[in-house]
């Protein structure tokens, strides 16, 4: 799909550089205060890739008045074309993380992606920062937390995705002490990395799939989080190399295994604190008519929303899986909602957050938490009610079976497909366009389940 450059930025914010404040310390500071002598300076495209450049610490100076300089194009799904102007990488202070766990000296970024000067609008943390300000219009401040579930693989001899732990063979290993214990090296340097992060680690555990992990960390601002998805992402992949292993965000790499989420804990504050929480709420979950309307927002635009934060094909082999080896498959197939009941795609594990179950491991944080916000502030604007807790799973409730399904329901959600589109950027159509060619490429491939079927069937 062409992509019109000069209207894209027209429609772009003003800018998204982070302001420098006396009371801020600037990223020269940053570097110099911590012994920094590299620098990753990194965005992701809109399907999640991270893209950075190595700058060295004496170029700092350089790097925070000008940025950095990418082939939008060849850097993948970024709106542009061959014949575009370079991406530029501006680098948000706010951002800066010291990693010497992974190299010694070395530190991250997260940038915002301009183009001409100004900020692009098909960068997904550019996306977010105008959802958020929306919210901030509203009156909220967003706090999201994120689960991160992921599978440690590894090939055997024959080219075959194996277990990357050969003795994690049990058919229900979830939570098991003795998996846990094996991996104990790669699992603890992960939470020691996050609690020196000042990420607040709390819990590491095998999750229900044999090979399955996820590590826990406190929830914080939409952005913050976002960002610390994508850099824990970067983190596991790395740290699980230099043993050996591969460390798969992939939705569902087996098929008669458990997929991976990535579930997203929600909630809207005030100046008074949260705005979810109410004792006096008659449908018995303690929540306020805020959170049931963003909660029915987010029911409503259930169909669409799958489309971006189930943004894969194999997405919906996890979604539409109607058993796996250990008996659950743990992910929702119908847009409910209902109290601590993990069968639904809205659980509400308590009355300060709700915890959207539907997304999964390819999603890109950014946008994820765009589409889920948006699709909840919907729901308060209009102060829609999402009917009586645990009811639902009928037919209309359905959640897309593929992802064409899903392109073909956020194309028709006009709330989804305008926070995709900074004041008419094209992102949306963009997105849906990649994605359903994406669908196709993987519709024409002849699988071996289909030489199993049909080879000799005739």
């Amino acid at each position: 799909m062409a992509i019109d450059t000069a209207a894209a930025l027209s429609a772009a914010p003003s800018s998204t550089v982070t302001e420098l404040t006396p009371n801020r310390p600037s990223l020269s500071d940053l570097v110099e205060a911590t012994g920094t002598t590299f620098i990753l300076a990194l965005f992701v495209t809109l399907s999640g890739k991270p893209c950075a450049k190595l700058v060295p610490a004496q170029a700092v100076t350089q790097l925070e008045s000008d940025g950095v300089g990418f082939a939008g194009y060849a850097a993948g799904m970024m709106g542009q074309d061959p014949k575009d102007p370079d991406l530029v990488a501006m680098p948000d202070v706010t951002s800066f993380t010291p990693i010497p766990f992974v190299q010694p000296g070395l530190a991250l970024v997260h940038c915002d992606p301009h183009v001409e000067g100004r900020p692009w609008p098909f960068a997904p943390r550019v996306i977010l920062r105008e959802t958020l300000r929306r919210a901030a219009d509203l009156g909220f401040e967003v706090k999201v937390g994120a689960e991160i579930e992921y599978f440690l693989v590894d090939k055997d001899d024959a080219g075959r995705l194996t277990t990357a732990d050969s003795s994690d063979t049990k058919r229900q290993p979830c939570y098991d002490a003795r998996d846990v214990t094996r991996m104990y090296d790669h699992l603890t340097e992960i939470s020691t990395a996050m609690n020196a992060l000042g990420w607040g680690n709390y819990a590491n555990d095998h999750e229900d799939a044999n090979g399955q992990f996820e590590q826990n960390f406190d929830y914080d601002d939409a952005m913050v989080t976002a960002d610390r998805v994508i850099t824990a992402r970067y983190l596991l992949s790395v740290i699980a190399e230099r043993r050996g292993m591969q460390a798969t965000f992939m939705p569902k790499p087996f098929t008669d295994r458990t997929g991976s989420g990535m579930h997203l804990h929600l909630s809207l504050w005030t100046a008074d604190g949260s705005a979810f929480p109410d004792d006096t709420d008659a449908k018995g979950l303690g929540l306020s008519h805020t959170a049931y309307g963003f909660i029915a927002g987010i029911l409503e635009h259930a169909c669409a929303l799958q489309g971006i934060i189930a943004p894969t094909v194999n997405s919906y082999k996890r979604t539409g899986a109607t058993t796996t080896s250990s008996g659950a498959t743990w992910s929702p197939r119908f847009a409910t909602y209902g109290g601590n009941d993990r069968t639904h795609y809205l659980r509400v594990p308590d009355s300060n957050r709700v915890e959207l179950r539907g997304g999964d491991g390819s999603a890109n944080p950014y946008l994820a938490a765009t589409a889920a916000i948006a699709a909840g502030l919907d729901g308060v604007e209009r102060a829609l009610d999402p009917g009586t807790p645990g009811s639902g799973e009928s037919p209309s409730d359905s959640l897309p079976m593929t992802l064409l399904h899903a392109m073909d329901s956020l194309a028709s959600d006009s709330v989804l497909t305008a926070a995709l589109d900074i004041v008419g950027s094209g992102v949306a159509d963009y997105f849906m366009t990649r994605k359903r060619e994406e669908f196709f490429a993987w519709h024409n491939t002849v699988s071996e389940w289909e030489i199993d079927h049909y080879l000799t069937a005739f």
